[in-house]
């Protein structure tokens, strides 16, 4: 794509969760028509897009259609089949490049390739049988994460080893479904913080201020900016996550989530290929958010600044949380933002709200 697109084009994206429902409605303050493909037909992106082809992400047919009738195809989620991005650019841009859906959708991948880059990770091994987990276990002191490889997020898929012998690794390989697993070492940590990063056609790459993270239960509970670092450290975080989107030649807005040890050093926890819930505050702080960010670099326009007008603080609604919503928007500069989910469900996220400091 050698020229920007223009208003009334129309911009396909894969997935139909609160995401893509904020990529749409970003699509559209700036003309764009979107096309939403995802197998269930009620989600939250398709009640604001312009039409939805309601079929599995890897659908031959869908995904023809798709490439006919759009200028260029995003995705809103890393779990998109590889296959399917591959297949779509031969057809139409697609962005971000599928490069970067197969580093992200393996963590043994994704550490490997950051550590090529000279990006430093957690200490991992691959773990294939029971064998594999006890001598990693006896490599990290009887200490470490273990994780399935693919898939998993908001803390599943985990499991968690203190002061282990590498006999407590019997039965864990088959207890996990027999699928290829890695084991991280414990990282020291005293905060966590992620950057929005963008990266235009062009090449040239813009990061938003760093947010401090707080998870409960595995899932992004706060998301506070400015973090609590110290300027060298932040500066540290923007320039690994501009190495990472020039690393992988990207095109869009990526997530990268670090962990701040004691001596203000950062280590990379994980990269997401897509815009990022720790990146929602940007609607409220920011004159572009996260969502026209990744809109504008994938249609081919300029970046725009990321600076933030606010401090703040964005907290998700979690589940029954969604009870809370009349009482706070009650509050003086708070901003709602809620996905159109019918069903509230335990762990399930319903929508967030971000608080201005003013």
């Amino acid at each position: 794509m050698s020229t920007p697109l223009l208003p009334g084009a129309t911009i396909g994206i894969i997935g139909g969760g609160q995401l893509g429902r904020m990529l749409a409605m970003a699509a559209a303050r700036l003309g764009y028509q979107t096309i939403i493909l995802e197998p269930q037909a009620d989600c939250p992106a398709a009640q604001v897009a312009t039409r939805q082809i309601v079929a599995a992400y890897d659908d031959a047919q869908a995904l023809e259609e798709l490439a006919r009738d759009c200028a260029v195809v995003t995705y809103e989620f890393e779990n998109v089949p590889v296959g399917a991005a591959v297949s779509l650019a031969h057809k139409v841009a697609v962005y971000p490049p599928a490069r970067a859906l197969e580093v992200a959708q393996d963590r043994l991948v994704e550490k490997t390739t950051l550590n090529a880059m000279g990006i430093a990770t957690a200490d991992f091994v691959a773990v294939d049988s029971d064998a594999d987990l006890a001598a990693g276990l006896e490599t990290f002191d009887g200490n470490g994460v273990l994780k399935t490889r693919r898939l998993g997020y908001d803390g599943k898929g985990q499991r968690l080893f203190r002061d282990a012998k590498p006999s407590d690794a019997a039965g864990v390989h088959a207890s996990m479904g027999n699928v290829p697993l890695i084991l991280e070492a414990f990282v020291p940590f005293e905060r966590e913080v992620s950057v929005i990063a963008a990266r235009g056609m062009d090449g040239s790459v813009v990061a938003y201020d760093p947010a401090e993270n707080v998870h409960l239960q595995g899932i992004l509970h706060t998301s506070t900016v400015p973090a609590t670092a110290s300027a060298e450290t932040l500066a540290q975080a923007r320039a690994a996550a501009s190495a990472i989107a020039a690393g992988l030649d990207y095109v869009g807005v990526i997530g990268v989530e670090f962990f701040v040890l004691g001596d203000g050093s950062i280590v990379t926890n994980e990269i997401a290929p897509r815009v990022h819930n720790s990146g929602h505050w940007t609607e409220a702080a920011c004159a572009v958010s996260q969502f026209e960010q990744h809109i504008r670099a994938v249609a081919g326009l300029p970046l725009g600044n990321p600076r933030r007008h606010s401090d703040c603080v964005m907290e998700n609604l979690i589940g029954d949380d969604i009870a809370r919503v009349a009482s706070l928007m009650a509050e003086p500069d708070l901003v709602m933002h809620l996905y159109g989910k019918a069903e509230a469900r335990a762990g399930r996220k319903m929508g967030h709200f971000t608080r201005l400091k003013r």
